[in-house]
């Protein structure tokens, strides 16, 4: 199924761990690694196609992930001739490709390069976000830059703790520790460490976003003690 240039609908997939780290695969029988990707046969949307293809290509159901986010429009590359069958040539010139983010909720154990009995990769791998494109094929690499780029902002956030919040509490425990055997526990606000005696002032709440300093120095205000007081 081609549109009018004669290019084919085609899902690619980017799977994340709990890491952000992606899957990376090995095509079976050459030594180029690419994302898990395939055609949209007629009927189907592109997210039911890429449901479709995360099965057949890495074993996964549609349980196993949650869907982060998905490029706005068609990325498309071009297919050098010598890789086109001779009576594809002059009609086929390559393919059209929405990308798909996902996030694994299950377990490695779940993936399976062996679901169906035309397996796409023989070896995989977690790999940094941004893969290595000199290992995929040459012809499909401003494709996958232009998908990691558009996505990239979709990425989950890791549990990052403010510095100095961090390196405070565990002085403060440490101090409950020898002090008072029954010290309640530090307790934790979104992706902070909150002291139990830690007061905020009105309208003040912390942000899990690190980079937001204007709640945490009014945290930390709190804790001072006012001029003359004991």
């Amino acid at each position: 199924m081609l549109d009018r240039d004669g290019f084919r609908p085609n899902v690619g997939i980017i799977l994340l761990n709990q890491k952000n780290q992606v899957f990376w695969g090995k095509r079976i029988r050459t030594h180029s690694w690419q994302f898990p990707q395939g055609g949209i046969d007629r009927g189907e949307t592109p997210e039911q196609a890429m449901f479709r293809e995360l099965h057949e290509e890495v074993g996964l159901l549609p349980n196993h992930v949650r869907l982060v986010a998905r490029t706005r429009d068609w990325l498309r590359y071009e297919v050098p001739d010598r890789y086109i069958r001779r009576d594809a040539r002059g009609h086929y010139k390559g393919q059209k490709q929405i990308w798909y983010l996902l996030q694994l909720v299950g377990h490695d154990w779940d993936l399976n390069l062996r679901a169906t009995n035309h397996p796409e990769f023989d070896a995989w791998r977690w790999n940094d976000y941004w893969v290595p494109l000199d290992v995929v094929v040459e012809f499909k690499r401003g494709v996958y830059e232009m998908a990691l780029t558009e996505l990239a902002r979709y990425l989950p956030r890791q549990d990052q703790r403010n510095r100095y919040l961090r390196s405070g509490m565990r002085a403060r425990d440490g101090e409950h520790a020898h002090g008072n055997a029954h010290a309640a526990p530090a307790l934790r606000t979104g992706s902070m460490l909150l002291h139990p005696a830690m007061e905020l002032p009105p309208g003040a709440s912390f942000d899990p976003d690190p980079q937001n300093s204007l709640a945490v120095e009014a945290a930390h205000s709190a804790t001072k003690p006012e001029a003359g007081s004991t």
